[in-house]
C-alpha cells in the first residue's frame, strides 16, 4: 500500500487549515484501476476537536468502476438549519455531522444525461450506516453497466419500443407481421407500459396490463370504476365512423372483448422486445420471462358444417354454433348462383374452388397466371392488410405457401371472362385514370383491393341473400319489386327465393369449404395440403377429414363393411329385451 506513509504529515496540515480538504487514496497494484477515494470535510475550528475524531471523520466516499465513467458518492446529511440564515445546511455541512449518531447516510451517483442533456445525480437513502449506503451505491451503479456498457436509466419503455426495437425489426419481419407488431405496440404496450423506465419494468406491471386488456369491452362489477391502466388503454382505441342518430352516444370501432389468444400474441411481442433489450445490453435480464398469460380455453376450433339441423337452430336463435363454419356443396352453389352478376364474381369463385387465402388472392398478379397454357396460377406475393403499407407486398405466409395451383376448366373460363371485363374497364378509364397495378383483381380504376374490403363485400352479399328471402317470404314482396329495391336482376332474386337459407360464414371459411369439396371429390390428402399451402399434411388431415357429413358417413360405412356379420331377419330391439321376471326364472333354473 502506497501513500499511507504520509498520512500523519497530511493530518497535521489538515488541522492547521480548518476549511481544507484532505484526500486519502489507497491504491492496490493487484486490483488494477479499481480504487476507493475518500473525501474528508470539516467545519471551522475543527482543530479544536479531539484528535480521535480524525480516525473516522469521513462524510463522503466515491467509488469508481473500471471501464466506465460512472461515479458515486456516499455522504451524511441531516435536517438541521443554520441558526443565522434559517435555511437547511447543505449536504455534509452541518457541524454536528461529526457525531456518529447524528444524521443519516445517503448515496449519490452520476447518471446519464436526460433528453435535455442536463447532468443528473439521483440519490438513494437514507441508511443507518456508511456500509449500508456503500452497498446500495454499488448495486445502483451495477444496474447501469452490463459487461462494461452503461445502462440508460432514462430510457422509457415506450421510446424503446417505438424508436429502437420496432425500427430494428422492420427488415426481418414481413409487412403484415410488422404492421401487427406496430398495432400491438401502439394499442397496448405504449399506453400501458410506455411511461415506465425500461430498467424499472417489472412482472407486476405486465400482469396488471394483461388484466386490464381482458377487461376491455367487458362489463365491470357493480360499483367498480375502470383502473388507470384500463382508462389509458381505452383512450387510444378508435371510435366508429358510423353516422350517429340524434341522441346516440359514440361507440368504439371495436366492440368485441379481447380474447386470451390475442393476449398471448401481445405477450409474445413484448417478450421478444425485452429479450432483444437483454441481447443489446439495455437490460440485465428479462423481467417477464416467467409471466403466465391468460389461459386459452378449449382446443383449436375445427370447421363445422352447416347441416339442416344447425341451420334450423340458427334461424330460431340467431346463434352460430362455432367460430369456423363451412357451407355444404348445395349452399356454396346457391351463393355462387346468387352472385353470378357480381363484378368480382371470379374472385369468390376462385377462392371457393381452389382455397386461396384472402391476402393471396388480393396480391395475385396476372404475370403469375398461365391460363391458356398449363392452366395454373402461382402464389408468390400477398397483399398486407394495413393501409400504411398500401404500396408493398409480402412474401407468402410460409415456404409452403409459395406454390403453383392447378385450375379446372370452369375456373379458367371464369378468369378469362374476368380478364376481358378488366380490359374493357381499362379502355373506359383511359391511361390518365387507370392504375396499372398488374393485379388480377382490382377496383374499377385498376387500383389494388384492400383485403378487408373483400371480407366486407362477402358479408354484404350473404346479408343481401337473406334480405331478399325475408322480403319475399315474410313481407310478401313481389319478385319485381325486390329486384328494383335492391337494384339486382330478376334472375338473382329468383335464385334466392328458390333456394334454401344461406347461413353466415367468414370469407376465410370459403377456403375451408374448398378443402372439404376436394375431399368429397376423393382428392389425395397430400394434393389438398399442397393446394392449400399447408406446411404439414397432418394439419390438413386433422382439420378437414371429419367436416362434411358425406365424408364422415362414407368413412363410417367403410369401417362397418370391414367386420363380417350374420344377416339378421328381424330388427334388433324387442327380441333382445329380457324382462326382470325372465332373468329370475333363468337364475333359478341355473341354480337347480
Amino acid at each position: 500500500m502506497k501513500a499511507i506513509e504520509g498520512i500523519a504529515a497530511r493530518q497535521e496540515a489538515f488541522c492547521e487549515a480548518p476549511y481544507t480538504r484532505l484526500k486519502l487514496t489507497e491504491i492496490d497494484e493487484e486490483l488494477g484501476a479499481n480504487r476507493v477515494v475518500s473525501d474528508w470535510e470539516t467545519a471551522s475550528r475543527i482543530e479544536q476537536l479531539p484528535q480521535s475524531r480524525f480516525a473516522t471523520p469521513a462524510t463522503t466516499e466515491r467509488t469508481v468502476f473500471e471501464g466506465g465513467d460512472m461515479r458515486g458518492t456516499t455522504y451524511k446529511r441531516c435536517g438541521c438549519r443554520n441558526p443565522e440564515t434559517g435555511e437547511k445546511y447543505p449536504a455534509g455541512k452541518c457541524p454536528k455531522l461529526v457525531n456518529r449518531d447524528h444524521g443519516a447516510w445517503w448515496a449519490r451517483y452520476d447518471a446519464p444525461a436526460g433528453s435535455s442533456g442536463r447532468r443528473r445525480q439521483p440519490t438513494v437513502g437514507p441508511f443507518k450506516t456508511k456500509k449500508a449506503a456503500q452497498q446500495a451505491l454499488t448495486e445502483e451503479l451495477a444496474k447501469f453497466e452490463i459487461h462494461g456498457r452503461q445502462l440508460d436509466r432514462s430510457l422509457k419503455t415506450g421510446a424503446y419500443l417505438e424508436t429502437i426495437w420496432l425500427p430494428a425489426k422492420k427488415e426481418s419481419l414481413s409487412t403484415s407481421t410488422f404492421a401487427d407488431y406496430t398495432e400491438i405496440v401502439q394499442l397496448y404496450l405504449v399506453p400501458g407500459l410506455g411511461h415506465l423506465k425500461l430498467v424499472d419494468l417489472r412482472d407486476k406491471h405486465v400482469i396488471g396490463l394483461y388484466e386490464a386488456i381482458m377487461q376491455i369491452n367487458r362489463p365491470l362489477p357493480d360499483g367498480t370504476k375502470p383502473s388507470e391502466m384500463l382508462r389509458r388503454l381505452l383512450e387510444v382505441r378508435a371510435y366508429s365512423t358510423r353516422h350517429l342518430k340524434v341522441g346516440e352516444a359514440p361507440r368504439r370501432k371495436q366492440t368485441k372483448p379481447i380474447s386470451p389468444t390475442r393476449v398471448r400474441k401481445i405477450h409474445a411481442v413484448l417478450l421478444s422486445a425485452l429479450n432483444w433489450a437483454v441481447k443489446s445490453k439495455r437490460l440485465r435480464e428479462n423481467p417477464i420471462a416467467h409471466v403466465e398469460t391468460p389461459r386459452v380455453r378449449g382446443r383449436r376450433a375445427k370447421p363445422l358444417v352447416w347441416t339442416s339441423e344447425r341451420v334450423q337452430r340458427w334461424q330460431e336463435t340467431g346463434k352460430v354454433p362455432g367460430p369456423v363454419m363451412v357451407w355444404t356443396p348445395a349452399q356454396t352453389g346457391a351463393f355462387l348462383d346468387f352472385i353470378a352478376d357480381e363484378r368480382l364474381y371470379a374472385l369468390f369463385h376462385l377462392v371457393a374452388f381452389r382455397g386461396l387465402r384472402r391476402a393471396e388472392v388480393a396480391g395475385l398478379a396476372w404475370a403469375d397466371t398461365d391460363l391458356q397454357g398449363a392452366g395454373t396460377l402461382t402464389v408468390r406475393e400477398t397483399r398486407p392488410g394495413s393501409e400504411s403499407q398500401a404500396d408493398e407486398y409480402d412474401d407468402t405466409k410460409s415456404e409452403a405457401g409459395e406454390r403453383t395451383v392447378a385450375l379446372d376448366e370452369a375456373t379458367i373460363s371464369v378468369l378469362l371472362d374476368w380478364r376481358a371485363i378488366q380490359e374493357r374497364e381499362r379502355s373506359a378509364a383511359g391511361p390518365e385514370v387507370w392504375v396499372d397495378s398488374g393485379r388480377v383483381f382490382t377496383r374499377e380504376d385498376g387500383a389494388r383491393l384492400r383485403p378487408q374490403w373483400i371480407s366486407t363485400r362477402f358479408e354484404d352479399l350473404i346479408k343481401k341473400y337473406g334480405l331478399v328471402q325475408d322480403k319475399h317470404f315474410i313481407e310478401g314482396w313481389a319478385i319485381d319489386r325486390i329486384a328494383r329495391h335492391h337494384r339486382i336482376s330478376v334472375r338473382t332474386v329468383q335464385v334466392a327465393t328458390g333456394g334454401e337459407p344461406l347461413p353466415p360464414i367468414r370469407f376465410h371459411d370459403l377456403r375451408h369449404g374448398a378443402a372439404t369439396l376436394a375431399l368429397l371429390g376423393n382428392v389425395n390428402m397430400k394434393v389438398i395440403s399442397e393446394t392449400l399451402g399447408h406446411a404439414r399434411h397432418s394439419f390438413t388431415a386433422d382439420t378437414y377429414t371429419s367436416v362434411l357429413p358425406e365424408v364422415s358417413r362414407a368413412a363410417a360405412e367403410a369401417v362397418a363393411a370391414v367386420v363380417p356379420r350374420r344377416t339378421r331377419q328381424s330388427t334388433p330391439g324387442a327380441a333382445n329385451v329380457i324382462s326382470l321376471a325372465d332373468r329370475r326364472n333363468r337364475r333359478g333354473q341355473h341354480a337347480g
